[in-house]
């Protein structure tokens, strides 16, 4: 007799700490995925050595005022649409390389979603800086998680070569902003897009 075994469908989740929209995505990925049957797969990256590849020196939020302008309005209604808590970051955007790293060492752990919850309400909930080893010791003893080892670790070689390795694969895969959703190689771009790629990867039953 031949057993079938179902696999768990599931959702790559490109994300920056210092990306808008990714703070929609990731305070709300979680409890979407777990009412679909899916499974999250963590995908932090840097978004700045992507935008340098398309000859950007900072956010296109920066760069086109009137983009820029039409986003924070965005952001206040779509914050007030989830229920979230907002305020405009008096620095955009911030530097979020650490905490990165840090999420990348803990991609696969259980914490992963409850910590880039946190960072991401540092930065778009409490206008609060997030690159500093004092901040994410804080955020990881909150947690009651072994922060010095832990950012220790972040901060090795080894998770350094990682931590650039994961952006040549973002830009290998074709990422090109966040929050990116990936079902079965096929892309899904924004917040917004994110029902439509948890819809698909059902479907796909990847």
């Amino acid at each position: 007799m031949t057993t079938h075994q179902t696999v768990q469908p599931c959702i790559e989740f490109w994300f920056e700490f210092a990306s808008n929209y990714s703070y929609l995505s990731v305070m709300r990925i979680e409890a979407a995925a777990a009412q679909c049957g899916v499974k999250v797969i963590w995908q932090p990256f840097l978004l700045g050595p992507i935008f340098e590849s398309l000859g950007w020196n900072t956010s296109p939020f920066v760069l086109q005022k009137l983009k820029g302008e039409y986003v924070w309005k965005d952001m206040q209604r779509q914050c007030q649409k989830y229920g979230l808590p907002w305020r405009q970051p008096g620095i955009f955007p911030r530097r979020s390389t650490l905490p990165l790293r840090v999420a990348l060492l803990g991609s696969e752990q259980p914490w992963i979603g409850a910590y880039c919850q946190r960072i991401m309400r540092l930065n778009f909930a409490e206008d609060r800086e997030i690159d500093t080893v004092e901040q994410v010791a804080s955020v990881l003893e909150e947690f009651r998680l072994p922060a010095l080892q832990l950012i220790a670790e972040a901060q090795s070689d080894a998770n350094r070569q990682h931590f650039r390795a994961q952006i040549d694969l973002a830009r290998a895969k074709g990422v090109f902003g966040a929050p990116t959703f990936f079902v079965k190689g096929e892309m899904f771009w924004g917040n917004d897009r994110l029902d439509d790629a948890l819809a698909a990867c059902t479907e796909a039953g990847s």
